[in-house]
């Protein structure tokens, strides 16, 4: 039986903390800046942990990590 492949622009954007939870970074952050305020900048920097209805799907894309 040959191996599963890994997601690698999910590999990229995923990464598993000590307790298993799958952590992402915050879209919204890349233009149109000027418009956000400091503290909406600032809040969109901290990573996110990934909501649970979404933890499955990224289990199967990335068996490995």
């Amino acid at each position: 039986m040959p191996s599963m492949k890994t997601n690698r622009s999910a590999a990229k954007r995923f990464k598993k903390t000590g307790n298993g939870k799958l952590v992402r970074n915050k879209a919204f952050k890349r233009h149109i800046l000027t418009k956000k305020s400091t503290k909406r900048k600032r809040n969109l920097r901290q990573p996110a942990v990934v909501d649970a209805t979404n933890v499955k799907t990224m289990k199967k894309i990335m068996p490995y990590l």
